[in-house]
């Protein structure tokens, strides 16, 4: 009843502004006397432009739209429906009017309805924003907004749509000096990020937003440490990653975190090409708990696989990712099982259950100094696991197996690291003689998954400190957890058979530098109230990560963060002899016998790691 009065309403307004606009058209072409010989053709183009134009407006929807909201969009629709009502008017009164309607007058009737019209639309929105808005003077939070582009408008856009609950913007920073001194959405542009200190103080900021969601890390970072100086509350609008929707509401602008110092160029994903080798398909995920695993799964979810099957070595983080998809995609045929790679007639029955036609190989030992010191438990899990998962997928012809390796499998110096690399041979070794399209996608650490720096660093932050770093100098690729997970999955819709993918990972970030940002963002002062200890490196670790071997290369594929190595010759031979030597005495192998069986495989594999000159490899492509 309430959508009929209103629609009631608008109709009733345009008959009074449609009509009005009819005699301005003729009143203005006569210089404000009509002739007598035009009143006939008056009292039609009238009738006939009423009738029509609330006919067309209709159509085009102009009476089911929140004008209060109106924009650019509305603007033209406007203008679209405004054009077919005039051109249908013109076409009504040449076929009922005694007289010919000046051309003259038919451009000044299409004018002043677009005029008349439109402007009684976004009065609407004025009024509303402007009068109607009742407004709390002294009770919200002054709010500096940093970037006076698209992202700043619509957090302005947003704080004001909810009545400055939020805070109230006073201005705008941008960097560019061409918008210095001028207004945006009737507030100032105040300065430059420099200016920050000074425009906090002038103005009684309570609380800056950064609205950059496409501005550098290093962009971010200064802007970060420029405002932690003034003591004001700091908070950031969502990156691609973080938002549903391209709009933004205040709910969204949230605390600013290290992922976003990261401030890398956001992952786009071929629709059309993942969906065409999921959609219908009967996936399995090993690991599907983990971090990355359970990413996976949730990505995969949303292309409307045949049946999704989870499988995981342990029941409680299996159990947490089935209940959350469940909940997330009720008509989603959902498996799970508990597997241990390691067990290989559970494998084979599992894929001979479900006979998935992709698999996502997630299922890993990855802890470095856990690994040395348990470096048979790595043998099985790494290497006969995924030997066995490899096997069974052949067996069951499986269409494409993708595996997630690690830059740690780069010239390691890691026992964790050399079975990573084993795996990659496997795989490539298996796909020369199967139908089953077998690859690797590799890439380096993962903020915020299991194991990863950032958990430790916020226990020790919210313990006091000391923040430990085990060098000044190390240095690491970091990717967030849903970053990595699109790429892997674009990676499997690329895959031809054989490759090792190298993701790109942006540029290398310092480990003292993370840790000094995230004392930062909580509020601290590095060395000052949380103290950072240097604890020296572990038994495996590089000072620096490598993507990929001086030998293997890399040539580009179509997705430009996304790169193969070229294959390297694999002795299948002491490969298998390596396999056999583990299933047959894996747990009873002291760790020189590690070592040695690894070299024979990879003989760039070394127990300890050097420590050269700090060398980094910045990107997949060779930068």
């Amino acid at each position: 009843m309430i959508l009929r009065k209103r629609t009631l309403l608008l109709m009733l307004i345009d008959v009074v502004l449609v009509n009005l606009a009819a005699f301005l058209s003729f009143y203005i072409r006569f210089e404000g006397t009509i002739p007598g010989e035009y009143y006939l053709t008056l009292y039609h183009t009238a009738w006939a432009a009423t009738l029509i134009s609330l006919a067309v407006f209709y159509v085009f929807g102009l009476y089911n739209r929140l004008w209060q909201y109106a924009s650019t969009g509305e603007l033209l629709s406007i203008l679209f429906a405004v054009t077919v009502s005039t051109l249908a008017t013109v076409t009504a009164v040449f076929f009922l009017a005694p007289m010919r309607l000046p051309h003259s007058v038919a451009a000044l009737l299409w004018f002043t309805t677009v005029l008349l019209v439109g402007g009684s639309r976004f009065t609407w929105r004025i009024v509303l924003e402007n009068i109607a808005t009742p407004h709390v003077p002294g009770s919200q939070k002054q709010v500096l907004i940093v970037g006076a582009g698209d992202a700043g408008v619509l957090t302005a856009r947003e704080l004001k749509n909810h009545n400055f609950r939020e805070g109230r913007p006073v201005g705008f920073i941008d960097d560019d000096r061409a918008k210095q001194r001028l207004h945006l959405m009737g507030m100032p542009i105040l300065g430059m990020r420099k200016d920050i200190p000074k425009i906090v103080k002038n103005y009684s900021i309570d609380e800056v937003i950064i609205a950059m969601p496409s501005a550098s890390g290093d962009a971010v970072r200064d802007i970060v440490q420029i405002c932690e100086k003034t003591g004001v509350g700091l908070k950031i609008m969502p990156g691609v990653y973080d938002m549903l929707s391209d709009r933004v509401n205040t709910a969204a602008i949230r605390q600013v975190q290290v992922e976003d110092l990261l401030g890398r160029e956001p992952v786009s994903v071929d629709l059309e090409e993942v969906s065409g080798y999921l959609s219908g398909e009967t996936i399995l995920v090993t690991g599907g708990g983990g971090s990355i695993g359970s990413e996976i799964c949730r990505q995969v979810a949303k292309f409307s696989p045949g049946k999704l099957v989870i499988a995981g070595h342990g029941e409680n983080t299996v159990f947490d990712i089935e209940q959350e998809l469940r909940s997330e995609y009720p008509e989603l045929e959902l498996a799970t099982e508990i597997l241990d790679i390691k067990d290989r007639e559970k494998v084979g029955i599992v894929f001979q259950k479900y006979r998935p036609g992709v698999i996502y190989h997630a299922a890993a030992h990855k802890h470095v100094p856990l690994m040395e010191k348990n470096p048979e438990e790595a043998l099985k899990n790494n290497i006969v696991g995924t030997n066995n998962l490899v096997e069974a997928a052949d067996a069951v012809g499986v269409k494409t197996f993708v595996m997630i390796s690690t830059d740690k499998a780069v010239n390691p110096t890691s026992v964790m690291g050399t079975t990573k690399r084993v795996g990659e041979m496997i795989i490539q070794s298996m796909d020369k003689r199967s139908g089953t399209k077998f690859v690797a996608v590799r890439f380096g650490n993962v903020l915020g998954s299991r194991g990863s720096v950032i958990p430790t660093f916020k226990r020790q932050i919210a313990k006091g400190g000391p923040v430990t770093v085990t060098h000044p100098e190390m240095v690491r690729f970091f990717m967030t957890i849903p970053e990595a997970a699109q790429l892997v999955i674009q990676a499997g819709a690329m895959a031809r058979g054989g490759e090792i993918f190298i993701l790109d990972m942006g540029k290398p970030v310092k480990i003292l530098d993370l840790a000094r940002d995230l004392i930062r963002l909580s509020g601290f002062e590095p060395d000052v109230d949380i103290p950072i200890k240097f604890t020296g490196m572990r038994p495996g670790e590089k000072l620096y990560e490598e993507l990929l071997t001086a030998e293997e290369g890399t040539s580009a594929t179509k997705h430009k963060r996304i790169f193969v190595a070229k294959p390297n010759t694999i002795d299948v031979k002491k490969l298998q002899e390596l396999i056999q030597t583990i299933k047959e005495r894996g747990s009873y192998m002291t760790k020189e016998e590690v070592v040695g069986a690894l070299q024979t495989v990879v003989p760039t594999f070394r127990k300890s790691a050097p420590r050269p000159a700090l060398r980094v490899v910045a990107r997949a492509g060779g930068e």
